[in-house]
C-alpha cells in the first residue's frame, strides 16, 4: 500500500522535529523534505552538537504508517511521531 504525502500534508511535515533518546544523549531530526516517489526523506540530524543532513529511505509498515530507520542498530522513527517546530 502506498500512502502519498500532498503538499499540504507536506508543510505540515515541514521542519517537523522528533527526539530521539538513544540511552546517553537526546538527537533531534528536523524533516527537510519528503519525496515518496523516490521513497525518500532528507533530515537535519542533530547529535552531540554536530548538525547533519541525511537522506534516508522512505519506509511503509503493514499499517500504511511512514517511518525511515536511524543509526546502527536501525532504530525506526515514525514520520508521524514529529510535531511541528516552534
Amino acid at each position: 500500500m502506498k500512502k502519498e504525502v500532498s503538499q499540504n500534508e507536506f508543510r505540515k511535515y515541514y521542519l517537523s522535529e522528533f527526539e530521539l533518546y538513544d540511552g546517553e544523549a537526546f538527537i533531534t531530526f528536523n524533516i527537510v523534505s519528503i519525496n515518496t516517489e523516490k521513497r525518500e526523506i532528507v533530515v537535519a540530524v542533530t547529535d552531540r552538537g554536530k548538525i547533519s543532513v541525511i537522506t534516508y529511505d522512505l519506509l511503509t509498515d503493514k499499517n500504511g504508517d511512514m517511518y525511515f530507520e536511524y543509526g546502527c542498530m536501525l532504530e525506526k522513527v515514525n514520520i508521524a511521531d514529529f510535531e511541528e517546530a516552534e
